[in-house]
């Protein structure tokens, strides 16, 4: 990664990290299924990580801000994104597929979040300038079209599904954008940490709604159970607290656009664990998406020094 920073280097380390952390949900969803329902996959891994988070929040000190953000109407915002986000790409995963699930996922990392911090925020602009950074957000979205059109193992998308095509960048997009801007102002533990108990708790009141109803929130067995916990620590805990450490020191473009290598560990995780095979194109679009990536990363990244985190004005 010639061009890039020793701290943006790191930044990338972090967040192949959280790709291929992210990229292990697939595996555990279809573990999981159909023996655990959608209503106890999407609730128990958010109250899992959410209360991890306030015990990282207690041992840093930052437990009191964590509580104060559940009566900021922004904090239900983030809240009500993160779980629209998982509802979306657990939707995704039993309609449409993994691999095209994580390539829409993709599509928000890589292609919207830029251009919504760039729109928003008028952060990164002189980007929309580069034909370095355009041209490999072209190829990534170029790739993630091919995969998304040639995935083996996706059912095809009718009906409702199409909502899911929706849904899942632009939910992925705006929570990672929102929660990395109030980052800078709050220890990122106690932000994600009031967002995944809140999502939680919205995911059990939704859970009439899902299929399974209120019923599905039963597991019915210990190996189901320590299944939805492990997924808890590892894609709803572990994966964002290294991806927004990632961002720390290299702000968010980097960590968003490497997010095309999830794709890649999701077909990996198919083929070892389930003996899945993708098509040429689906096999064409991978590395194009990924290699359109690290092709967007390269320049300055400059970390996203968190305000809290500086010390008093120095005396004159």
């Amino acid at each position: 990664m010639a061009g890039i920073s020793p701290s943006a280097r790191a930044a990338a380390g972090l967040a192949l990290v959280a790709s291929m952390l992210w990229a292990s949900y697939y595996y555990f969803v279809l573990t999981l299924s159909p023996a655990a329902r959608p209503p106890a996959v999407l609730a128990f891994p958010f109250l899992t990580a959410g209360a991890g988070f306030l015990v990282l929040s207690a041992l840093e000190g930052s437990l009191s801000r964590s509580l104060r953000l559940w009566a900021t109407p922004a904090a239900w915002l983030r809240s009500g994104l993160l779980a629209s986000m998982q509802l979306s790409v657990l939707a995704g995963t039993y309609s449409a597929g993994p691999v095209d699930t994580s390539l829409l996922s993709l599509l928000g990392d890589v292609a919207v979040t830029p251009v919504l911090l760039m729109l928003l925020y008028r952060e990164g602009r002189e980007r929309a300038r580069s034909p370095t950074f355009l041209g490999g957000l072209l190829l990534s979205c170029a790739g993630a079209t091919l995969t998304i059109v040639g995935g083996a193992s996706a059912a095809p998308i009718r009906g409702l599904a199409w909502l899911v095509v929706a849904a899942v960048p632009l939910t992925v997009a705006f929570y990672f954008l929102l929660t990395a801007r109030t980052n800078r102002a709050v220890p990122m533990a106690a932000v994600v940490g009031q967002s995944s108990v809140a999502a939680g708790l919205i995911s059990l009141a939704l859970s009439p709604l899902l299929p399974g109803g209120v019923a599905g929130l039963a597991v019915g067995s210990a190996h189901d159970a320590l299944l939805l916990a492990v997924l808890g620590l590892t894609s709803f805990l572990a994966a964002p607290w290294v991806y927004f450490k990632a961002v720390e020191r290299a702000g968010l473009l980097l960590p968003a656009l490497l997010m095309a290598t999830i794709p890649l560990f999701t077909l990996l995780f198919e083929a070892v664990a389930f003996g899945a095979r993708a098509t040429p194109l689906a096999l064409l679009g991978v590395p194009l998406a990924v290699a359109g990536g690290f092709l967007a990363v390269q320049g300055t990244h400059p970390g996203w020094t968190p305000t809290y985190a500086k010390g008093p004005p120095k005396a004159p």
